[in-house]
């Protein structure tokens, strides 16, 4: 089950034009699920042109179906308890992260067509400009910087999750 933040799709404060606007979405211990967390991101990136933005091109929008996939997967498998993501898009880029209780580290390991699985990390540092990683109080955030522009460098900020963590 997902339990939506309060201010999805809010309007961060600036300009119209230079806002970032962001989603999130919190899942109960044992209830994530990759495709709940797709469809939050299509949901989001079908409102981004409801508030006058360019649409996101799409395979900026299909890169960030694949790393929304694969983050939310690891955590899925890799963490004990529940997880979040949220989603901030600014002129800059789509910036996806993803926090779960786990305080292991990703490890991206090298493309191999023989092994089953272990491929998540390695496609999305592929996918994204950047990726950023950073330890939590109980576990960690990953987040990954998709350009929307590709002259354009991303804002590689660590993204805070307090508002986004569940209660106790």
């Amino acid at each position: 089950m997902v339990i939506p933040l309060m201010k999805q799709a809010a309007d961060e404060p600036g300009t119209d034009e230079q806002a970032a606007l962001r989603c999130g979405a919190v899942w109960a211990d044992g209830a994530a699920c990759a495709v709940e967390a797709r469809r939050a991101l299509q949901a989001f990136l079908a409102y981004v042109p409801c508030t006058g933005r360019t649409p996101v091109p799409a395979p900026l929008a299909i890169d960030a179906e694949l790393v929304v996939s694969e983050l939310v997967t690891n955590a899925i498998r890799h963490a004990p308890g529940p997880c979040g993501m949220i989603l901030r898009l600014s002129d800059e880029g789509l910036a996806i992260t993803v926090w779960d209780t786990s305080a292991v580290q990703p490890v991206v390991k090298e493309r191999d067509g023989q092994r089953f699985g272990g491929h998540g990390m390695h496609v999305v540092h592929t996918v994204s400009a950047d990726v950023a990683v950073a330890p939590l109080g109980t576990g960690k955030q990953i987040t990954a910087y998709l350009c929307t522009a590709p002259d354009v460098a991303p804002d590689v900020g660590t993204v805070a999750v307090t508002d986004a963590t569940p209660a106790a």
